[in-house]
């Protein structure tokens, strides 16, 4: 009996590059949202940039940290996604140390150009002058290998191919996304505003340090299969939720209040220490910000210590300030709650003008 030929139904395309942070040192002035970026590296036809975070405080690791994210900025294919990862560590130059593996990620799916996904974390700051792999000329050497997968598909076949039919599983994150929904084996009740939400424990601990510490610290509550949480509408805790199982927010889409979900999700994110969550929706305010929504983001960023939101707050205000002043933001947000913003929106109005 003759035997067909193998057939590839998928293959990987992967590429290594190394980037270069000089003046390593000077970094330590930046602040924890601050970001460097790289130039667009195009792999499997896909253009990406690498973002980096000298020096950013993980709530995990209660430290600053460099940490770096993936960013896709070409379109994602219709009706599909692009599903990559990538893989990070530090380089000595002189050969005399072994390459620093960071963590390791899992594979993620990109939905649309503009996804940021991973945040991974590569080493604490106060480690690397001791560690040998910041250089003589006071840099640090980075290397990562980006991984992406490909479907070869057959085109004949996928022509006729019925709206029906399997296409390929999106994976872990839809399976986890399943689990909240249907509350499979849920083991604690979260009680927000009279509404219920069914969850798992050691899902929650192992993407949030706070969970960690109610239900498995030293401080854990005997009695934890029912929380209450105030403060929070059900609607922003649900999304919180979500995201926490599938790594995804697609609240924050939405045209008609994305900017509001955002700084609601903003406030979940760092009440929870969830790293990743807090820094999408720091990017979405950022890009989003108008005269209007000025205040209430500026208010956010300054209680939550997201200094470059603050000072793209400060230069739009700067440039509209009349328009700003008539706006209901500043009359009850700013003037009523936080009268000492008036500081910096003064020293902002002066120097643009001067």
């Amino acid at each position: 009996m003759d035997m067909d030929m193998e057939e590839t139904l998928t293959d990987v395309v992967q590429s290594t590059k190394q980037f270069k942070i000089g003046g390593f040192s000077v970094t330590s002035t930046m602040t924890n949202v601050e970001i460097i970026r790289s130039k667009r590296w195009n792999v499997a036809g896909y253009d990406w940039e690498v973002r980096v975070l000298p020096k950013y405080f993980s709530t995990v690791q209660r430290c600053d940290c460099v940490a770096l994210y993936l960013h896709l900025c070409s379109e994602a294919p219709t009706h599909s996604t692009v599903k990559a990862k990538i893989s990070c560590r530090l380089i000595d130059s002189s050969g005399k140390l072994k390459p620093y593996q960071g963590a390791v990620e899992p594979c993620v799916v990109f939905k649309h150009s503009g996804e940021v996904k991973y945040l991974v974390f590569l080493v604490e700051r106060d480690t690397i002058h001791s560690s040998g792999y910041l250089q003589q000329d006071d840099s640090l050497i980075v290397e990562c290998t980006l991984t992406v997968l490909r479907v070869v598909s057959d085109r004949s076949c996928a022509a006729g191919r019925p709206e029906n039919d399997l296409t390929l599983s999106s994976g872990l994150h839809n399976h986890l996304g399943e689990l909240l929904q249907k509350g499979t084996g849920a083991d604690v009740t979260f009680l927000v505003s009279g509404e219920s939400f069914r969850a798992h424990k050691a899902i929650l601990a192992s993407r949030s340090p706070v969970f960690m510490a109610e239900f498995f610290g030293h401080k854990k509550e005997e009695s934890s299969h029912q929380v209450e949480i105030n403060n929070m509408e059900p609607s922003v805790f649900e999304a919180t939720l979500r995201f926490i199982y599938t790594d995804s927010a697609p609240a924050l889409d939405r045209r008609e209040d994305g900017v509001a979900v955002a700084q609601h999700l903003l406030v979940a994110a760092d009440r929870y220490g969830i790293d990743r969550l807090k820094i999408i929706c720091e990017q979405k305010l950022y890009d989003g910000i108008g005269v209007e929504t000025a205040a209430s983001t500026l208010a956010l960023a300054e209680q939550h210590t997201c200094s470059r939101l603050k000072s793209k707050c400060l230069e739009l205000i700067s440039t509209k300030f009349e328009a700003f002043m008539s706006t209901e933001g500043y009359k009850n947000i700013l003037m009523a709650s936080c009268p000492s913003f008036l500081t910096d929106l003064l020293k902002a109005v002066h120097g643009k003008r001067n």
